[in-house]
C-alpha cells in the first residue's frame, strides 16, 4: 500500500481523467479539492482523504481508499476508491436530459408548431 501519492497521477490512475496533463489542467484552474481546500497537481492524497471534482454541471466525491500511481483497468476501480457523490447531484443530469428535446439526426430546423413546443417547455423550467 502506497502512502502519499501526488493528486493528478491518482486521479489519472484511478480513471477520473483519461490523461494526468487533464488532471493537471483541472487541478491548477480549481477544478479539484481534497477535504475541502484547493489542490495543485503535486498535493499528496492518503487513504482517507475526499476528493471532490468539478466536471460541469456536476461536482463528483471520492474517498481515496488506496492510493495509486500506475493505472488500473476500470474493474478493479472499485477497490482504491470510493464514489461518495450524493443524489442529488446525479439528479442533475437526469434534468439536463430532460431539457434537451431529442431529434433523429438529419431531421433539420424546427417547424413552428415544434419550436412553440420548445420555447412553452423552457418558460416552465
Amino acid at each position: 500500500m502506497a502512502e502519499g501519492v501526488r493528486i493528478d497521477k491518482y486521479l489519472w490512475a484511478v480513471r477520473v481523467y483519461k490523461t494526468r496533463t487533464q488532471a493537471t489542467d483541472a487541478c491548477r484552474k480549481g477544478r479539484v479539492t481534497v477535504d475541502k481546500m484547493p489542490a495543485k497537481p503535486s498535493r499528496m492524497v492518503n487513504t482517507g482523504d475526499v476528493i471532490k471534482v468539478k466536471k460541469m454541471p456536476l461536482v463528483y466525491s471520492y474517498r481515496v481508499l488506496d492510493p495509486i500511481e500506475k493505472r488500473v483497468g476500470a474493474q478493479l476501480v472499485k477497490s482504491y476508491m470510493e464514489d461518495i457523490t450524493p443524489p442529488e447531484e446525479l439528479h442533475k443530469l437526469d434534468m439536463q436530459d430532460d431539457f434537451f428535446v431529442r431529434r433523429d439526426r438529419g431531421a433539420g430546423r424546427p417547424t413552428k408548431r415544434e419550436r412553440r413546443k420548445l420555447d412553452d417547455l423552457r418558460d416552465d423550467i
